[in-house]
């Protein structure tokens, strides 16, 4: 994927016809699984995943990243602004809780094993893990903002703890902080449930 990434970067900067199109298709997957995670709802995550497009679109001729790690940082930092911006907006005070599939995006490797069910799993089995699931994205939409995003950006995006401070402009001791605290409360959200 990094290297498509930094191939599809590189015909940007040459100016090949087509690449920048090549790389927003490509990019939003990823951008709509995490505005997924973080609004909670998928028509306020479809309008941040526009506006992440368009920053995307309007930005990238103009900046120069030097490999596909910087600009997964910036696009995931792009995508979290317009989260923010349209809580700050009140747009997203979730009506319903997506279940887990949902957020997880159409192109994660994730939703492929969760949508393949064990053939030897009997109904009741696959309304328990169903039920699960919906138990586990509950939980993390109970965190408080700033404990959700460092949680959905380091455990299920799988970003590192120092691209999680890059993303979220902390420092990595701040995140190492808050990715334990959000993982205890998600601890004990799921004990109440």
């Amino acid at each position: 994927m990094r290297d498509e990434l930094t191939r599809l970067l590189e015909e940007i900067r040459a100016g090949e016809p087509g690449a920048l199109d090549r790389l927003l298709e490509q990019i939003k997957g990823r951008a709509l699984s995490l505005s997924l995670k973080v609004c909670g709802q998928v028509e306020d995550a479809e309008d941040t995943l526009q506006e992440t497009l368009l920053k995307t679109f309007q930005s990238l001729p103009k900046l120069d990243f030097k490999d596909a790690r910087a600009f997964n940082v910036w696009l995931y930092k792009v995508a979290k602004n317009a989260c923010l911006m349209m809580r700050r907006k009140g747009k997203f005070d979730p009506e319903y809780l997506l279940s887990l599939e949902e957020n997880l995006g159409d192109d994660s490797e994730a939703v492929a094993t969760l949508d393949l069910p064990d053939e030897s799993d009997t109904p009741e089995e696959l309304l328990l893990k169903k039920e699960a699931k919906e138990i586990v994205q509950g939980a993390i939409l109970k965190l408080p903002l700033h404990y959700r995003l460092v949680l959905i950006l380091r455990d299920i995006e799988g970003l590192s703890t120092r691209e999680v401070a890059e993303v979220l402009d902390l420092s990595e001791s701040v995140v190492k902080i808050r990715l334990h605290r959000a993982r205890r409360m998600l601890r004990e959200e799921l004990k109440e449930a």
